[in-house]
């Protein structure tokens, strides 16, 4: 279109090298003018739509006081926004999910020629135990930052924990993102039809209780609970990684059930301590939406027992787990013993390979006589 309007008026103007290159050059000038101005336009637009998806939404500045802090502070809430940014982010995270699986775990699986199951497994443990590790290191930094392992009381003082820190609202939206990304690796990692009830369940799990602690306002007890629960797992699924490589490695299994079931149990120590002694003591116990206090003794027995529900769930699959590994183990143990003692009973020595003893001489015929050429005369 703005080719033909450009001829036209070259046309109209007149013929000739210098008129056509006069309208030429005043053509293309103009034209360079407003798609300039297209552009700012379309870039302005842009950048304001870009920025709830890109950056952290609901902010509130604190001014500097001289009894806490000689700066401003910069804290946020939640709001529906947050689903856009959650959005962006879990794109980002599908693509750094292919990219560790491209560049990373896919070599890997070339040189050590997995099965199609190991491969299934190596791929679910390289990826988490990437998310777990840099998840640990985050968490602990926040917690040490924010003196929350100094002071176990901030767990529950000053309820309700609306306004937090960059960081932990940070924190909790890649959360959020991670675990929704996993939806559709489901479909990009082609998993089996019978794997995928699992996988749902194990999905639906994280994203229930981090969602919960962020819209209860629990953004203190889910932050230490999370950093404690993705250290136990990364435990177990590096150990599964090195497992594959040398099938004779168990002793990070060992360490990882020892701490498993110190894990539940600090984390049920914990609940019972926050939502027991911590809230059930607080003075404000009423339901307010607009403030965000959800103290009250329904919250507290809901929240408490999901906890416990899932804590219990988790050990149940973890004793079934080692039950499994222990008819494993002790299913081979005979057979080795049986190998063993078949080939103890199937060396024989040398007199007894000569008289005939598993051999294909018996013993009447070794004993026999043997017969004599005749000598001719």
């Amino acid at each position: 279109l703005l080719w033909s309007i450009f001829w036209e008026e070259t046309n109209v103007l007149g013929k000739g090298a210098k008129t056509v290159g006069k309208c030429f050059k005043f053509n293309v000038v103009y034209f360079h003018e407003n798609l300039k101005h297209f552009c700012f336009f379309l870039f302005q637009i842009t950048a304001k739509a870009a920025v709830i998806f890109v950056t952290l939404q609901y902010n509130v500045t604190i001014p500097a006081t001289e009894e806490q802090s000689a700066e401003t502070i910069s804290l946020y809430y939640y709001g529906i926004k947050d689903l856009a940014t959650i959005f962006f982010y879990m794109l980002v995270a599908i693509i750094i999910h292919a990219i560790i699986q491209e560049y990373v775990l896919d070599k890997i699986n070339r040189k050590m020629h997995f099965s199609k199951t190991k491969h299934s497994k190596f791929n679910e443990s390289g990826q988490l135990s990437a998310f777990y590790l840099f998840s640990c290191v985050w968490g602990t930094s926040i917690l040490v930052s924010e003196n929350y392992i100094s002071d176990p009381t901030s767990l529950w003082r000053d309820y309700p924990h609306t306004l937090i820190p960059f960081q932990m609202k940070f924190f909790y939206i890649l959360q959020l993102a991670y675990w929704f990304h996993a939806f559709p690796e489901l479909y990009f990692q082609k998993t089996k039809k019978e794997d995928i009830f699992r996988q749902i369940v194990y999905i639906g799990l994280y994203l229930f209780h981090i969602a919960g602690a962020y819209l209860l306002n629990l953004t203190h007890l889910g932050l230490v609970l999370l950093v404690l629960h993705y250290f136990v797992e990364f435990l177990f699924h590096i150990s599964r990684l090195f497992y594959f490589s040398d099938e004779k490695y168990q002793k990070g299994f060992s360490l990882w059930a020892v701490l498993f079931v110190l894990g539940r149990l600090l984390t049920l120590i914990l609940s019972v301590l926050t939502f027991g002694f911590g809230l059930a003591r607080a003075e404000d116990q009423q339901l307010n939406f607009s403030t965000g206090n959800f103290n009250i003794l329904a919250v507290r027995i809901s929240v408490l027992a999901s906890i416990c529900m899932t804590q219990a769930f988790m050990m149940w699959k973890f004793i079934n787990f080692q039950l499994r590994r222990w008819r494993e183990h002790s299913s081979s143990q005979p057979q080795s013993v049986k190998k063993k003692f078949v080939s103890a009973k199937g060396k024989t020595s040398r007199k007894e390979r000569e008289n005939g003893i598993n051999g294909t001489v018996t013993s009447n015929g070794a004993d026999s006589p043997r017969s004599r050429k005749d000598k001719s005369s």
